[in-house]
């Protein structure tokens, strides 16, 4: 459904000097700087799809998706979505895709949200029975049909998120890009974005590209992921695998000797300086340690952790799914 070779966008960007004799000076001559929003990216994704779209401020997932829905160029390389070149930005094109940006309202913000859709039904030619069924499916889905006649001035983020995404779907495009959809909501309205979603992409199969900086979003939507850094592609593949790292699941072991016990072994305390040999191990100021270890080796860990002194607490946990992209960051 989507097919992205090479694609880069290099924005040339003009370096004003201070002052009002730079500005003069700029006259005459200018310094320019160039920034690889998008380097040399390749990717393919089949239909029905949900693939998250990972990276850190400014590492090229806006410029991308706004390269794949045709509102801006790329300075080279090539797309095509559902066949389509975007950069033609053919009508039969834009009949078959939607954008929602979390940040930028589609909507009329002083009328109520239902005379939007009106109008984008007549935007997308909708027949009056199609745009019904449609509508009435994405209210209830989105549980907003007593806002639909409320200004949208007048609704919460979340309300007003819940219809960006109807007047998304509207036309029922086979192609969804999202940018951080849930950006600002609460963590009630996120999980019915989340649940939403899940639900029309099982039931349309429409292909979903989705960035967001909630790992949740990820975790619970996408078994796929594609990471960028710096504008160029790190990762793509299985997000279990990633989590994984080299294959073997990572787990934290969190622990906190007791205070003025005595174990079997007549241990009073635990050692300040203890570690363990299956990981690195690190000591909080309050005491508590914390260990990274491969999951196979957590039997193991826990009998060391034990015999080495009387513990008061013990917690197991996996990675968190923002440790292991930061990690990943941090190594490209």
């Amino acid at each position: 459904m989507i097919e992205v070779s090479h694609l880069t966008r290099v924005f040339r960007t003009y370096k004003k000097q201070p002052g009002f004799l730079g500005g003069v000076r700029g006259l005459f001559k200018r310094d320019f700087e160039e920034t690889r929003a998008a380097d040399d990216i390749s990717f393919n994704i089949a239909e029905g799809e949900f693939v998250g779209f990972l990276g850190p401020n400014g590492a090229g997932k806006t410029t991308t998706l706004k390269m794949l829905s045709g509102l801006i160029h790329p300075t080279s390389g090539t797309a095509q979505v559902a066949g389509f070149n975007p950069v033609k930005r053919d009508n039969a094109y834009r009949r078959i895709f939607a954008l929602v940006l979390g940040q930028k309202n589609q909507l009329w913000w002083d009328l109520p949200a239902i005379e939007s859709f009106v109008l984008l039904r007549h935007i997308y030619g909708l027949p009056a029975a199609e745009y019904q069924q449609a509508l009435d499916e994405l209210v209830d889905l989105l549980d907003v049909r007593a806002k639909l006649n409320v200004q949208v001035r007048e609704l919460s983020l979340g309300e007003r998120m819940k219809m960006e995404l109807i007047a998304a779907l509207l036309h029922r495009p086979r192609v969804l890009f999202l940018d951080e959809p849930t950006i600002g909501l609460d963590v009630v309205s996120q999980k019915a974005v989340r649940n939403f979603l899940r639900e029309y992409n099982r039931k349309h199969r429409v292909t979903i590209l989705l960035t967001s900086h909630y790992m949740a979003d990820i975790k619970e939507l996408c078994e796929r992921v594609i990471v960028i850094h710096k504008g160029k592609k790190i990762y793509d593949g299985a997000l279990a695998r990633l989590e994984s790292g080299d294959g073997s699941k990572k787990k934290i072991i969190t622990f906190m000797p007791a205070v003025g016990a005595i174990d079997a072994s007549g241990h009073t305390a635990f050692p300040d300086d203890w570690s363990s040999r299956h990981g690195k191990t690190t000591r909080a100021p309050d005491g508590k340690f914390t260990l990274c270890v491969p999951g196979e080796n957590i039997g193991a860990v826990s009998q060391e952790i034990l015999s080495a002194g009387p513990v008061a607490d013990i917690t197991i946990e996996d990675v968190p799914l923002e440790d292991i992209i930061a990690e990943l960051f941090q190594s490209s």
